[in-house]
């Protein structure tokens, strides 16, 4: 039996050899925009990968830390942070126009999302440049929606709460961290097992594979089976 229908989305852009599959695959991919992976040649590839499959894009901005993937939290002060990502969102946003690509989302990356979720002034970053650079888009982050919830909803951006279907949860339902022991899902089956259980729930609006897991390809062809078609 199906779940019922959720987005699928894929964070994409991020390796030299993603399968363009995945992009068939997603009915949204978040592309990565400079600040952890990413240039606009990458950004380019994406789009035009999503824009042939009929996939939905959205961008997918970090904090400014190639180094480390964007995956730790940097103490950079919120006028500094702001900056940064709108000059990521302005970049992939003329490369999209260039190819008559829409817009339809922001994702922050890795360390930035859960920062957003717990911080106003990270948040407010976060909204402010996005609606400053990508005008009304959705804003998308934790189920729990904390901070970026709140100031998404004030600036008027729609917010749709995420779960992973590739990655281990603890019992209190927050993610294994990332480097611990079964922080990643790598079995496909396992993975669409989650995704139905995520998809049968109310406060789920999409659910998230990573283009940059082993395995990507066959987690998100046996999740997109679980999931049925594409919406």
């Amino acid at each position: 039996m199906r779940a019922a229908a959720k987005d699928l989305n894929v964070d994409a852009g991020e390796l030299e050899d993603e399968p363009a599959e995945l992009y068939a695959l997603a009915d949204l991919v978040h592309v990565a925009c400079g600040g952890h992976a990413g240039d606009e040649a990458t950004m380019a590839r994406a789009l035009t990968r999503a824009a042939r499959a009929g996939t939905r894009a959205g961008a997918h901005p970090s904090y400014q830390d190639r180094a480390g993937f964007g995956r730790v939290r940097l103490d950079v002060e919120t006028a500094t942070l702001r900056r940064q990502l709108e000059a990521q969102l302005r970049t992939i946003r003329r490369v999209a126009d260039g190819l008559g690509v829409p817009l339809v989302s922001m994702k922050p990356h890795g360390a930035l999302y859960h920062a957003a979720s717990l911080d106003r002034a990270i948040a407010e970053a976060c909204v402010d440049a996005t609606a400053t650079t990508l005008g009304i888009v959705d804003v998308v982050g934790p189920t729990g929606g904390g901070a970026l919830r709140d100031v998404a909803e004030a600036r008027g951006l729609p917010y749709r709460r995420e779960a992973f279907a590739d990655r281990g949860v603890l019992p209190d339902g927050s993610l294994v961290p990332r480097g611990e022991p079964g922080a990643l899902v790598h079995d496909p089956p396992i993975a669409a097992h989650r995704a139905r259980e995520l998809a049968a729930r109310d406060d789920v609006d999409t659910i998230c594979l990573h283009g940059d897991t082993d395995g990507a390809l066959a987690i998100a062809r046996a999740v997109r089976a679980a999931l049925g078609p594409r919406t």
